[in-house]
């Protein structure tokens, strides 16, 4: 009789099978989010550059005068942000042409530390000190200031830069940002026997 023969020494048994999970380690998932979060902010960062322009020959040598000029009036922290982190752009990049921004001489983009000069910050500056000036705002946006740090620490070191009220009264670059600055740190315009003068003279 043709059939399948069971052996009584190996009966049919029903064992659960085990499915075996292997769990990630809380250290692999750090790892991955690490590195994906790296990759997207590489991405991000290069298509910054991608979407602006270089500066110019002589654009990079009316800035590294500017920044020579840093040097020489001890700015060291600034100069070294501004030579080694940031690079500059002479076109908004597609962030800065999606946010807009009100008429600059320049723009940051932090923490990606690029800096984009507008064709003003070489016209409308009458000389390196202003251009000066404009790098040393920008350096506090580099190391992540707000716009009322960045002119408090400007008009506080105005007269160390050189850049002061009787050399630059007519310069439209003093004029706006004494403007700005009374506008967004009013206390330092609060002295004087009028209470209106400027504080740091």
């Amino acid at each position: 009789m043709l059939g399948v023969e069971s052996s009584a020494s190996e009966p049919f048994e029903n064992k659960p099978v085990e499915n075996k999970v292997v769990k990630r380690g809380i250290g692999r998932r750090l790892i991955w989010i690490a590195v994906t979060t790296i990759l997207l902010l590489f991405g991000f960062y290069l298509s910054l550059l991608l979407t602006s322009d270089d500066l110019g020959l002589q654009q990079r040598e009316t800035v590294s005068n500017a920044i020579a000029l840093l040097a020489e009036k001890g700015f060291d922290k600034q100069v070294f942000v501004l030579n080694h982190l940031a690079k500059f752009r002479a076109t908004d990049n597609w962030w800065n042409g999606y946010v807009g921004h009100h008429d600059a001489y320049a723009a940051t983009n932090f923490p990606f530390e690029v800096l984009t000069l507008y064709p003003e910050f070489f016209t409308v500056a009458v000389d390196d000190n202003e251009r000066a000036a404009i790098l040393l705002h920008e350096s506090y946006h580099l190391l992540g200031s707000g716009e009322e740090a960045a002119l408090e620490g400007v008009w506080r070191e105005k007269r160390r830069l050189g850049w002061t009220e009787d050399r630059y009264n007519q310069s439209k670059v003093w004029n706006n940002t004494r403007q700005l600055t009374m506008t967004q740190v009013p206390n330092l315009f609060q002295c004087g026997t009028d209470g209106k003068s400027d504080c740091v003279p």
